[in-house]
């Protein structure tokens, strides 16, 4: 369902400037979109050269993020998703997962300050009468908790999804601060998925130059900072969540959907995610309801 807003605000966002690569471009591309120009598709190939199966990573982050969503839509009664940073439509589109679990009443809404995702992903949800896509800046958090207010009840247990968005976002806007502000926000009962590229540090030398290498690629590409951060740090953002088991892993080693199917590549093990459930209300300042 459509929904109109504000234009985005806040961290710049390439938007209709085609003569720069676009981070949701370029992941689109690596998924095998076609959402792309010239510029996103040089981007990723700069990137690509260095770590030949960036895509399959991006690929195991969608499976990933599916899986989250619904174990949280089966397991744990949870009926509405904010996405936040959700970038352009592609392959498991959440809505989907969240409403195949045999809830067609749950409600999603994605958020993006891109407003080429946010026209692209309307004319996808235009049918859809339990999922919006928002304009919105997701480092504003009190504007969009606001603007997800108008369609989801924020008195009630939401699952928040970070999925590839705050690598993305520099060291000096804080992202374990803007996480925060997410959760203290939130009603007890919410859930927090966030994946996000890992540095393992020099203990392990090879995959320790491959995150820098990479991490120097997408300034060098045109993408802005994509922060490879120590495990320490992501699990940091998590801030006092209770991770839910297995914890914060490797993508493939969060509820895998079987064994190994083969050799994992070196780029694979440079991303971790995790699910983190609000037990305690906190200071919570209880949202509007929706209308």
């Amino acid at each position: 369902m459509v929904a109109s807003g504000a234009a985005p605000i806040g961290t710049h966002s390439v938007g209709g400037d085609f003569a720069r690569p676009s981070v949701a471009r370029v992941y689109d591309y690596s998924l095998g979109g076609k959402d792309c120009y010239e510029v996103d598709r040089r981007a990723f190939e700069r990137i690509r050269r260095i770590a030949p199966r960036q895509g399959d990573v991006h690929v195991m982050n969608r499976r990933w993020l599916a899986r989250a969503v619904r174990m949280l839509a089966e397991r744990n009664g949870i009926g509405q998703f904010l996405d936040l940073g959700a970038g352009l439509p592609t392959r498991d589109p959440l809505h989907i997962v969240a409403q195949e679990c045999g809830r067609r009443e749950v409600r999603v809404v994605y958020v993006d300050n891109d407003p080429l995702c946010v026209a692209y992903g309307r004319a996808m949800l235009e049918r859809n009468e339990n999922t919006w896509c928002l304009p919105s800046d997701l480092t504003d958090v009190a504007a969009t908790l606001e603007t997800a207010g108008r369609y989801l009840d924020l008195r009630e247990p939401v699952g928040v999804l970070f999925g590839a968005v705050l690598h993305h976002i520099s060291d000096q806007q804080c992202p374990a601060a803007i996480v925060a502000r997410y959760i203290d926000l939130l009603p007890a009962g919410s859930y927090v998925a966030i994946s996000h590229y890992c540095d393992p540090g020099p203990a392990r030398p090879e995959l320790h130059t491959l995150a820098r290498r990479l991490e120097g690629a997408h300034l060098e590409a045109g993408l802005g900072p994509g922060r490879f951060r120590s495990p320490e740090e992501i699990r940091a953002l998590f801030g006092s969540l209770e991770l839910v088991e297995p914890g914060l892993t490797e993508l493939d080693d969060w509820w895998p959907p079987g064994p190994p199917s083969g050799t994992r590549a070196p780029e694979a093990h440079l991303m971790l995610g995790g699910l983190g459930r609000k037990s305690r209300p906190g200071n919570v300042r209880v949202l509007p309801s929706r209308q």
